[in-house]
C-alpha cells in the first residue's frame, strides 16, 4: 500500500491578521523544501485587460471589486470576463481530494455536495490541517465583498477527505499530512461516479500506484478531467505523481499539471517546471494566495497547490458558461487561450503558458452563424461602397458559434467597413499612358500603350472619334461601320458607356471629379470586354451595349489582404438607349441592366451577412443644348433599382439609388481654341433601401439549436450626400494643350464625417 505525503504541495504563509500587527513573522509547514512568507501586503494586483466582447450583454451585477482585485488568482487569470458572462460555477460540481473543509466557515453555506465523505476513517470531513480549506476556498470560496474570494465563488463543492488520520497535526522535517494511494483512488471513483467535471488534487509524492493509476483510468474515460499540482521543489521535471499525466493511455490527455507563477507572470522560485510534460502543463497564480484555515483564519499560502484550483475554478466557469463542452475540450480550450510566457510557444518551463479567461472565453477556432453554419468573421464580414458611404448600423446581433460550438453575441454592425472617398485624381491625371490610333476607310483602331519603367504593355485600348476634350481614342477598340446606318465598337478595358457615347458622336464636357453619374459605373469596377452597337433610324439613334468586368472591392479575404490588392468580382451590364436631335437639343434616355455576382453596388457581403448578390436597373435621362455663341448647357438623372438576392440566411431587400449632373460651358471665352466650363454633379447614391436579414439571436445548449430568430435591417443609406463642383478652363499651349481643374466635394465618398475635399489640378498633353 502506498502512502502519499503532501509534501509541500503549499506552504502556509503568515496570517494575514499577524501581517497588521507585526513588522515580521514566520511559519513553516510540511516536508521538502521550506518557504517562509514575506510579512508584507499582498502585491497590488496587475491591472485586469479589457475583455474581448463578448456576446452577453454587461450583466449589472458589479463584480470588479476590491475583493476581487485582492484575489490574486483571478486578477491574474482575468476572470472578469466570465463573470461578466455571468459564468460563477453554479451548478458545476467540482470534487476536491485533499484533507477536508472546514464545516463551521461561511465561505461555503449550502454548496458542500451530500456525497461528500472521508475515505480514511476520519470519521468526518471536517478539516483537521487547514490545506484542505484553503485549497477548497481558492477554488470555490465565496463572494461577498470581504477579503476575497474562490475562482468559481458558486461551484459545488464534492469534498473528498482522504489524509491519514492525526498525520496532519505531525510536525518535523516529514512532518505533516499524508494520504493513502487506495484512498486517493477511492474518492477519485465517488467523483467520477458523481458527476464532478473536475478533481483538484493538490498533492505530491511518488508516482502513482497502479489503484490510482486505474481510477485515474476510469475518470478521464468518463470525460472528468484532473487537476494536479506540479510540486515545489523547482525541479526540471514535475512531481512523480504530476508525471501520470504523460500516459497518454491513462490520461488521455484529461489531466493537467499546475505549475505556479505569481501576479506579474514569472515562474515561481519554487515551482516544478513543465519538463518533458510541457504539453500537460498550465500555469496560474499559486504565489501569496489569500485563503483562510481550518480555524477560519486568513492566511497567504504558496505552491503549486494553490495553482491548482484556480485552473480547476477556470474549468468549473467554462462548463457552466458552455454546457455543450466536453472534458476534452476544455482542456484544449485552456491550452490554446493560454498566454505565452517565456520562450515562444510550448516550452520547458512554462509549458503552455498562463492561464487566460479573458481569451478562453472569446470564440476560437473558425466561426459561423448559428442558424445556418454560414461562415462568420469577428473583425471583417462586408466592404460597402461608395454609394452607401457612412450608413449606420443599428443592430444587427446574432448568435455565432466557434470551432467547440459555443455560442457567442456579435454586432455584426461592427465588422461593416465603409469603402472611404474614391481618388480620382489618381488616375485622371496618370501620364505614364502614350495612345496611338490608325484609321483606314469606315474601320479605326486606337490603343493605349502604359509605360513602366522598362516595361511596356498593353493595358488598355481606345477608339475614335471623340469624347470631348478627352483623348480622341477609345482603349484598344475596333470600331467600324455595317453599311450606311449602323456602327459597332469592341473595346477591351474600357466601359461600353464610352463606347456608345462615342458611336453617337457625343461631345461630353472634360471634367475630372464632377463626373456624369449616367456614364459612371458609381462604384470600383474595372471593365474586362465591352461592345456597342448602334443604328440610325430615322430621326432616332438606337445604342445597344454590354460588358464584362469586375468590381473591386477592398481586400476582405486573407489572400486579398496578403497581397495588397482588391477582392475582384464580376459584373455584366446590358443597356439600351435612344436619342434624338431636335436643332441645337440633343435628348437620350437609357435603360441598363446590371448583374453582379457577389456584390451590390459595389459592396462585398461575407456569408454572415447573406452573401448577398444583386440585379440592378437603372433609367438614365439626359440633354445638352448648343445656345449659341459658344454656350452649352447640359444635365444628367439617373435613377436605379436594386434587388438583394441574399444567399447564406433568410432575407431579402430593395434599393433605391439616385444621380444627377448639370453643366455650363463656354467655347472661345478668351481665344479661338480655349474653352471653360463649371459642372455641379451627385454621383451615385443610395436614397432609401437595405437588407432585411433573418439572424440568429437565441441559442439553447438544451436542444443544441437555434431558439429565436429576428429579422434585422442592414441599412445601406448613408446620412453624407457627396456633391461635387467643378469648374475647368483649358487653352492650347506651345503645341499641345492645358488643362486646369479647381473642385469642391462636399461629404466626399457620401461620408458626413469628412472634411470638404477642394483641390486643384493641372493637365498639360502633347500629341506626336
Amino acid at each position: 500500500m502506498t502512502t502519499r505525503s503532501f509534501r509541500v504541495s503549499a506552504w502556509r504563509g503568515t496570517s494575514v491578521i499577524a501581517l497588521m500587527l507585526v513588522t515580521g513573522c514566520s511559519s513553516g509547514g510540511g516536508g521538502g523544501v521550506q518557504m517562509i512568507s514575506t510579512p508584507a501586503p499582498a502585491p497590488t494586483p496587475t491591472p485586469v485587460p479589457a475583455p474581448t466582447p463578448t456576446p452577453t450583454p454587461p450583466p449589472s451585477i458589479n463584480y470588479d471589486t476590491a475583493e476581487y482585485r485582492a484575489t490574486v488568482g483571478a486578477v491574474s487569470a482575468n476572470a472578469l470576463a466570465a463573470y461578466q458572462r455571468g459564468a460563477t460555477g453554479a451548478g458545476v460540481k467540482v470534487g476536491v481530494i485533499d484533507s477536508g473543509i472546514d464545516l463551521q466557515s461561511a465561505e461555503f453555506g449550502n454548496r458542500i455536495d451530500p456525497a461528500s465523505a472521508d475515505f480514511a476513517g476520519n470519521g468526518s470531513i471536517d478539516d483537521e490541517g487547514g490545506h484542505g480549506t484553503a485549497v477548497a476556498f481558492t477554488l470555490a470560496g465565496r463572494r461577498n465583498d470581504t477579503g476575497s474570494h474562490g475562482v468559481a465563488f458558486d461551484a459545488t463543492l464534492l469534498v473528498l477527505r482522504t489524509d491519514n488520520p492525526g498525520s496532519c497535526a505531525t510536525t518535523g522535517t516529514n512532518g505533516g499530512c499524508t494520504h493513502n494511494d487506495a484512498n486517493i483512488a477511492r474518492a477519485l471513483d465517488v467523483a467520477t461516479t458523481n458527476g464532478a467535471r473536475v478533481v483538484n488534487i493538490s498533492l505530491g509524492g511518488s508516482g502513482a500506484s497502479a489503484p490510482l493509476v486505474q481510477a485515474i483510468n476510469r475518470a478521464t474515460a468518463a470525460g472528468v478531467i484532473v487537476v494536479l499540482s506540479a510540486g515545489n521543489d523547482a525541479s526540471a521535471q514535475p512531481d512523480p505523481l504530476a508525471q501520470i499525466a504523460q500516459n497518454d493511455a491513462v490520461a488521455r490527455g484529461l489531466v493537467i499539471v499546475a505549475g505556479s507563477v505569481g501576479s506579474t507572470d514569472g515562474i515561481s522560485d519554487f515551482s516544478d517546471r513543465a519538463g518533458s510534460g510541457a504539453n500537460y502543463y498550465l500555469t496560474a497564480v499559486g504565489e501569496r494566495v489569500r485563503a483562510p484555515d481550518n480555524n477560519d483564519v486568513p492566511f497567504l499560502w504558496s505552491g503549486t497547490s494553490f495553482a491548482a484550483p484556480q485552473i480547476s475554478g477556470a474549468i468549473a466557469l467554462l462548463a457552466q458558461a458552455f454546457p455543450n463542452l466536453t472534458g476534452a475540450q476544455i482542456v484544449d480550450i485552456l491550452y490554446r487561450s493560454a498566454r505565452d510566457a517565456g520562450a515562444v510557444g510550448v516550452d520547458p518551463v512554462y509549458g503552455r503558458g498562463i492561464l487566460d479567461l479573458t481569451r478562453a472565453f472569446a470564440p476560437l477556432g473558425a466561426t459561423s452563424l448559428a442558424s445556418t453554419g454560414a461562415a462568420v468573421s469577428l473583425t471583417s464580414n462586408g466592404q460597402l461602397s461608395a454609394p452607401m458611404g457612412d450608413a449606420v448600423q443599428t443592430g444587427l446581433g446574432a448568435v455565432i458559434l466557434d470551432g467547440y460550438g459555443r455560442a457567442f453575441g456579435i454586432e455584426l454592425a461592427r465588422t461593416l467597413q465603409s469603402s472611404g472617398p474614391d481618388r480620382p485624381l489618381t488616375a485622371a491625371l496618370d501620364g505614364s499612358q502614350h495612345h496611338y490610333s490608325l484609321a483606314t476607310g469606315d474601320t479605326a483602331i486606337a490603343v493605349t500603350i502604359a509605360s513602366s519603367g522598362s516595361e511596356t504593355r498593353i493595358e488598355r485600348t481606345l477608339l475614335s472619334p471623340g469624347n470631348a476634350d478627352r483623348a480622341r481614342t477609345i482603349a484598344a477598340t475596333i470600331a467600324g461601320r455595317i453599311g450606311s446606318k449602323a456602327s459597332f465598337a469592341i473595346g477591351l478595358a474600357q466601359t461600353a458607356g464610352m463606347l456608345g457615347a462615342q458611336l453617337a458622336g457625343r461631345r461630353d464636357p472634360a471634367f475630372l471629379i464632377a463626373r456624369d453619374p449616367a456614364q459612371a459605373q458609381g462604384f470600383a469596377s474595372t471593365p474586362a470586354a465591352s461592345v456597342a452597337i448602334r443604328r440610325a433610324i430615322g430621326a432616332w439613334g438606337m445604342t445597344v451595349t454590354g460588358e464584362h468586368g469586375a468590381v473591386l472591392s477592398a481586400g476582405t479575404s486573407d489572400l486579398a489582404a496578403l497581397r495588397g490588392r482588391a477582392d475582384r468580382f464580376g459584373y455584366d451590364r446590358l443597356s439600351i438607349g435612344v436619342d434624338r436631335q431636335l436643332g441645337p437639343l440633343i435628348a437620350r434616355v437609357t435603360a441598363t441592366y446590371l448583374d453582379e455576382s457577389n456584390t451590390l453596388l459595389g459592396a462585398h457581403f461575407g456569408a454572415g451577412l447573406g452573401a448577398a448578390r444583386a440585379t440592378s436597373w437603372f433609367v438614365d435621362a439626359g440633354a445638352r443644348i448648343e445656345a449659341g455663341g459658344g454656350w452649352s448647357v447640359g444635365g444628367s438623372v439617373r435613377q436605379g433599382w436594386t434587388l438583394a438576392a441574399v444567399r447564406a440566411v433568410t432575407g431579402s431587400g430593395l434599393v433605391r439609388t439616385n444621380g444627377f449632373a448639370a453643366d455650363l460651358g463656354k467655347d472661345r471665352v478668351f481665344g479661338a481654341r480655349d474653352s471653360f466650363g463649371l459642372r455641379i454633379a451627385q454621383p451615385l447614391r443610395v436614397a432609401a433601401g437595405g437588407i432585411d436579414l433573418a439572424l440568429p439571436t437565441n441559442y439553447d445548449y438544451a436542444t443544441g439549436g437555434v431558439s429565436d430568430v429576428t429579422r434585422q435591417r442592414l441599412n445601406l443609406t448613408p446620412t453624407g450626400r457627396e456633391i461635387d463642383i467643378e469648374a475647368r478652363y483649358g487653352f492650347p499651349l506651345a503645341g499641345g494643350a492645358l488643362q486646369t481643374h479647381l473642385f469642391w466635394r462636399r461629404d466626399p465618398g457620401n461620408i458626413a464625417a469628412l472634411a470638404d475635399d477642394v483641390g486643384a489640378a493641372v493637365r498639360f498633353s502633347i500629341g506626336f
